[in-house]
């Protein structure tokens, strides 16, 4: 059961409030926050329980096949389409970006690192607090995706936010948000991910005061969990821990409240006097939803080698070519690493995907210096990366015989597409790029000799491979 707000700063009030959620992961859901509010036997009847407007909002095509078509039903006190015309937003936010060109970003194949963004003294919320790194496509041709980061001082007063060209999936780093959306509320934590699906409106809050962190922008595609493929029935994150918001609504006058629209990678606003968030019951698959990213059971080496990352994806946003993503959401969670006569920390690659990278809290196993939580990096198609140097040697050192080592207290993620970046001119020119990244693998030397590995490695090695 939802609940109802007479108090206006009570939608976002937080530890007061309890949290109910829903589990599932593309579950058909049904909520209402007073008993009998939804239609019992057809969507949208003459007259709806206790004279709501009947509302529904598409994800996908009407004639999408079934097993992808994604929609729900919003019962709500007054119909979204009541508001004043869109006007462009003034001021603007000029680092958002839904298309990747030469006018606007560039391609870069250097490897590229920043360090944590420093939260502004200005107030600031999170639609302002918004800036785009890189991306590739148009929200426009319903293709591709955009990355950004956020920094806010400041929660959305008296406004929501709708993305009208993709889904955000938000990566907190700092701070908790306390997201109201129009099927109910959501808190997310450092440690938490958020998936706004396109044309949900949402406003978000701050309780702990300053926030920083990530955002995967998908154009034309909805997030699926991951194939699992040989690992079978079992693991990876489990459909049951991902949580949907319960119905809660608002039936309040707010004079002169603001839908802040993205359309195209412009801001757009209309004026409206109440909440959008006035749903007081709803049914359907096409909901927000969060996840707790320690629930996220890994799988990984048990004798000799290193997996690919793959095997630790979370979330997939396809294309058309089977196992191709157009973004794949990827953790590097605390693990146990027991490969044997293995270099174990991540090895040198160059890869067809771009990837981009950022820190939750902790360290990163192939990065001893430089890379911090709040920071971020990127390795584009076919850019060389791998474990720096301090971590290369340091790993050489302590031989062959290290035995089980267990990761803990790290949380790293990456974002990986198959579409090539483009950067933008800020994400260049900001104060906050590491100019001297590339010295982290400068330092790596040559280990070359003529000698063979000794007889004993040699038996060893091959015994272990005999023994499979």
């Amino acid at each position: 059961m939802g609940h109802q707000s007479s108090d206006p700063d009570a939608s976002l009030a937080g530890d007061d409030f309890r949290f109910d959620y829903l589990s599932g992961f593309g579950n058909h859901f049904s909520s209402e926050a007073l008993a009998g509010a939804l239609p019992p036997d057809q969507n949208s009847p003459l007259i709806c329980p206790y004279g709501l407007y009947a509302e529904q909002i598409s994800g996908t095509s009407f004639t999408s096949p079934r097993n992808l078509n994604l929609r729900s039903w919003l019962y709500r006190v007054k119909p979204s389409v009541t508001h004043e015309p869109f006007k462009p937003r003034v001021p603007s936010n000029g680092r958002l970006l839904s298309e990747f060109n030469q006018s606007n970003s560039s391609a870069n194949p250097t490897q590229l690192r920043w360090k944590p963004v420093d939260i502004p003294d200005s107030p600031k919320d999170f639609v302002d607090g918004l800036f785009t790194i890189c991306g590739a496509g148009s929200s426009f041709l319903r293709h591709g995706y955009a990355i950004h980061m956020y920094t806010a001082n400041k929660s959305m007063d008296n406004c929501a936010f709708c993305n009208a060209d993709g889904d955000f999936l938000v990566v907190p780093q700092k701070g908790r948000l306390l997201i109201m959306t129009e099927c109910g509320r959501l808190e997310v934590s450092p440690g938490e991910l958020a998936v706004l699906p396109q044309g949900f409106r949402f406003a978000v809050s701050l309780p702990d005061g300053p926030s920083r962190g990530y955002v995967a922008e998908i154009f034309g595609a909805h997030f699926q969990l991951p194939e699992l493929g040989p690992i079978g029935a079992n693991g990876l994150a489990a459909p049951r821990d991902f949580l949907v918001p319960t119905a809660w609504f608002e039936d309040n006058s707010y004079p002169g409240y603001a839908i802040i629209q993205k359309f195209g990678g412009e801001l757009f606003v209309a004026v409206q006097d109440f909440s959008p968030f006035n749903v007081v019951a709803w049914h359907g698959n096409y909901v927000p939803y969060k996840y707790d990213l320690s629930k996220f059971c890994p799988y990984n080496t048990v004798l000799f080698d290193h997996s690919d990352p793959s095997i630790f994806t979370v979330l997939t946003a396809p294309t058309d070519k089977p196992g191709v993503a157009l973004l794949d959401f990827v953790i590097f969670p605390p693990r146990w690493l027991v490969a044997e006569h293995t270099f174990r920390p991540p090895y040198y690659h160059r890869n067809c995907m771009s990837e981009f990278m950022g820190l939750i809290y902790g360290g990163y196993e192939a990065k001893v210096d430089g890379f911090l939580p709040g920071g971020a990096s990127l390795h584009s198609c076919m850019t060389p990366h791998g474990p720096d140097t301090k971590s290369y040697e340091a790993t050489i050192d302590r031989g062959k015989d290290v035995g089980p080592q267990k990761i803990t207290n790290t949380m790293a993620f990456m974002f990986e597409s198959s579409l090539i970046p483009r950067i933008c001119r800020w994400a260049l020119e900001s104060p906050f790029i590491d100019h001297d990244y590339y010295q982290c693998w400068i330092g790596l030397k040559s280990h070359f000799t003529l000698h063979r590995a000794t007889d004993r490695e040699a038996t060893s090695l091959q015994n272990g491979h005999d023994e499979k």
